[in-house]
């Protein structure tokens, strides 16, 4: 649970969608001008909150021996990559979602994976050829009372192989642009 709100002058795991996808939407713009730093955005949520109070929690049932809340620093790339968890040869994403309905992993969440996992590579992290991502299926009490026992009925994983021709050919080509442009204070072409 990383506390610091600022976004500004770095890239996260979060952000490659932004970074791999068009540059020319209103909500990119929105994006960049935060990344700039003339601008901030602090939206929050239930669901959100939710997420952040339970993943420590979820990601400890696993009863593995885990670091939490690492961040990853890379300036050369002004890449800031924070993971929620990882042992000696596994990173781990945690994802809540309503228990409601079945959890579908979307591709940004892989993605996010992937420039975990270049990141913890390039910094010398043993992380192996996988992360996984914990999903954790939230019912309504859940949202409102973080105290409450992990029901390891609800918690789901994926596995996720690092994908080094989108590393190589679509996030880091994107990525060094992104980063030339930022440290110009200019708008990315």
């Amino acid at each position: 649970m990383i506390a610091s709100h600022d976004r500004s002058g770095w890239f996260g795991a979060s952000d490659v969608g932004y970074i791999v996808g068009n540059w020319k939407t209103k909500s990119f713009a929105d994006w960049w001008l935060v990344k700039l730093g003339v601008a901030e955005n602090h939206f929050e949520s239930i669901a959100m909150n939710a997420g952040t109070h339970w993943e420590h929690r979820v990601l400890d049932s696993l009863g593995l021996p885990m670091e939490f809340d690492r961040q990853i620093l890379i300036p050369d790339l002004s890449l800031r990559v924070n993971l929620d968890g990882n042992t000696s040869d596994t990173i781990y994403e945690c994802k809540t979602h309503g228990a409601d309905k079945p959890f579908r992993c979307p591709k940004k969440y892989y993605q996010q994976v992937w420039a975990q996992l270049f990141a913890a590579r390039e910094t010398g992290l043993s992380c192996g050829a996988y992360g996984k991502i914990i999903d954790y299926g939230l019912v309504d009490e859940d949202y409102h009372n973080y105290f409450l026992p992990v029901d390891s009925d609800r918690r789901g994983e994926t596995v996720v192989e690092y994908n080094g021709d989108f590393i190589e050919n679509t996030f880091l080509p994107k990525l060094h642009h992104l980063h030339d442009c930022l440290q110009k204070g200019a708008w990315p072409e």
